[in-house]
């Protein structure tokens, strides 16, 4: 029960996905939402015995190794989809990246990468870590779990599409495996948060080379 009602408050429907709009909005975004957010999962993480859990799952070296295979991954499930994408709407080219609003200055883009490497640390902490790993005694089997988790991830992405739930389920799918054979949150992590921050780039870059 705990785990629904964190979800829903924090998650659904599409919580916090809204598009980069201004700085000031994106500042408010990071310390109104991704920061509170973060801090109140990594609370319940720790089982309310202070930051034992953080302090446990601090950076290593053997993060490298995950993150080399997840971030290359999630480019890789996302472009297939895309290709899929084209494919069924007529073109053989790639569809183009989703239409969102990008920066137009550094600070912008400051602020956007800051925000999307807190979003992917936020969603990978209750997805991946918190929801398969705290619920192992109220869901019995790895495969349950990671069916139960991205099943939640992928309707949170319902706000972008039927493609985006589509690709959310794969990289679910794919950043679970990930998890639970290294156990590295920093590395599923990190590359969700600069795949966040790529689809911006791509999306801004398609816009400016006058793809819409």
């Amino acid at each position: 029960m705990e785990a629904i009602i964190l979800y829903l408050v924090l998650f659904f429907p599409g919580a916090g996905t809204a598009s980069f709009a201004s700085e000031m909005g994106e500042l408010g975004r990071i310390f109104i939402y991704i920061i509170p957010s973060l801090a109140l999962i990594w609370f319940l993480i720790s089982d309310r015995n202070g930051l034992s859990a953080l302090k446990k799952e601090k950076p290593k070296k053997e993060d490298l190794l995950p993150f080399s295979i997840s971030f290359p991954g999630l480019i890789l499930i996302s472009l297939g989809i895309s290709f899929l994408a084209g494919i069924i709407s007529g073109y053989v080219e790639t569809a183009p990246p989703p239409l969102i609003q990008s920066p137009e200055n550094i600070p912008g883009w400051l602020l956007l990468f800051i925000s999307c490497l807190g979003t992917g640390y936020l969603e990978e902490s209750y997805f991946r870590f918190y929801l398969l790993t705290k619920l192992e005694n109220q869901i019995p089997g790895k495969a349950r779990r990671v069916i139960f988790s991205t099943l939640l991830f992928s309707i949170c992405h319902v706000y972008a599409g039927h493609w985006s739930v589509f690709n959310a389920a794969l990289a679910g799918i794919f950043l679970s495996v990930i998890f639970l054979r290294f156990r590295s949150l920093h590395a599923i992590a990190l590359a969700h948060g600069l795949y966040n921050f790529v689809v911006y780039v791509g999306s801004g870059w398609w816009m400016v080379d006058g793809g819409w």
